[in-house]
């Protein structure tokens, strides 16, 4: 985002950009341990920044699009990896799982040849079916649902909900806060929110009103039509203790452990690689090197998966996951600085910044990504345990 040289900036300005961009990387860490809480607030902040960059500052937000597009394919990424932990449901997880790489590949195809449609061809269906089962999950066993009804879900979410809002938003290219300015408070695009409610409060108290109304009724609505609760709300992420013994968590990460190249790495380096790669391609100055650190993901992550399984086969484990994080952190960001000198590759601070970015999500999604997978192999063993 740059600012608009016409306007004063102030201390609070900065403060206020780096506490909603900290709280868009912070509050998706928290999704595997508190799932539908974080992600509906990381949604909630996902809609509501841009107003506040509006209302609040004097940045040009000309680079608001690619800034956003990144930080959602991170949550995302979150979400899907907190699904290793936490779904019970093996049918509800391969149709997450499809549905996340099916996104994934069309932002990567977008960002590549910016052909808008393909958003609407590849929806984000993922988010709104991750919400769906965690809102299952907060009262029923997810566990009792049908594969037909798994199926309903995410083609109703696909159909009714997503392909008119992908329509909306990437083929009309309208803004519900653009035509409410114009269309409800009759205001120019310019005019700052603050004024625009000021001038209208009847139309905003009105509105306001109308929107809890719906709210209530679709409540009320809910309470009628679905079953009872069968467990109080279960807003953190599933205990696995409960279902799963250590002894079938030791024997799952034995099993893990025996072999460093299977479909886990692949579908690791696969996953990393389109997030370095949709990355670059969105973050200004960094097109051209996604490619490169694309490049080298296959070999630091393989050197991660020995790590681990050698340590897991020693018998060794990480007592914490941040110690964990932060040490490989540091040892992904040394491969990667050694992969580049040795390659004699560019030395601007630009590309070095973005080597320390890519190291650091490579970081993130292999440690969680394995930590998780012990969780579901041990839930859903590929062999007898």
């Amino acid at each position: 985002m740059r600012y608009n040289a016409s306007s004063v900036l102030i201390p609070a300005d900065y403060l206020l950009v780096g506490l909603v961009v900290g709280l868009r990387i912070l509050i998706p860490l928290l999704i595997p341990w508190f799932p539908l809480p974080a992600v509906l607030a990381a949604l909630v902040i996902d809609t509501i920044d841009q107003t506040l960059f509006q209302w609040l500052t004097p940045f040009d937000l000309a680079g608001y699009q690619g800034y956003d597009k990144a930080l959602d394919v991170y949550y995302l990424s979150m979400a899907y990896i907190s699904t290793l932990r936490n779904w019970t449901n093996l049918f509800a997880f391969d149709v997450g799982r499809f549905l996340f790489y099916f996104r994934l590949l069309g932002v990567l195809l977008f960002e590549i040849n910016g052909w808008r449609p393909l958003l609407l061809i590849f929806p984000n269906t993922f988010e709104y079916f991750f919400i769906w089962y965690e809102g299952v999950r907060l009262l029923w066993d997810p566990r009792r649902l049908s594969n037909r009804a798994v199926l309903a879900a995410a083609a109703l979410i696909w159909i009714v909900i997503k392909l008119p809002q992908e329509t909306w938003i990437h083929i009309a290219r309208l803004d519900v806060t653009d035509l409410l300015k114009t269309r409800i408070f009759a205001v120019d695009l310019a005019t700052p929110w603050g004024e625009a409610l000021l001038g209208a409060p009847l139309t905003a108290a009105g509105l306001l009103v109308a929107v809890a109304g719906l709210l209530l009724l679709f409540l009320a609505w809910m309470q009628r039509a679905l079953p009872p609760p069968e467990h109080p709300p279960a807003w953190r992420g599933a205990d696995y203790r409960e279902t799963i013994s250590p002894d079938q968590l030791r024997r799952a990460r034995e099993l893990w452990a025996r072999r460093v190249f299977d479909r886990d790495l692949v579908e690791k380096t696969a996953l990393v690689a389109f997030l370095c790669v949709i990355f670059a391609q969105i973050l200004p100055g960094s097109r051209g090197y996604g490619w490169e650190v694309a490049a080298v993901v296959a070999p630091v992550i393989a050197a991660n998966t020995m790590v681990s399984h050698s340590l897991a086969r020693l018998g060794i484990g990480w007592r914490s996951v941040y110690r964990e994080l932060l040490t490989m952190s540091l040892i992904n960001f040394l491969l990667a600085v050694g992969i580049i000198l040795i390659g004699g590759g560019p030395g601007s601070p630009l590309y070095w910044s973005y080597t320390l970015l890519f190291a650091l999500l490579l970081t993130l999604v292999v440690t969680l990504f394995d930590r998780f997978q012990e969780v579901h192999l041990a839930r859903f063993p590929r062999v007898p345990l």
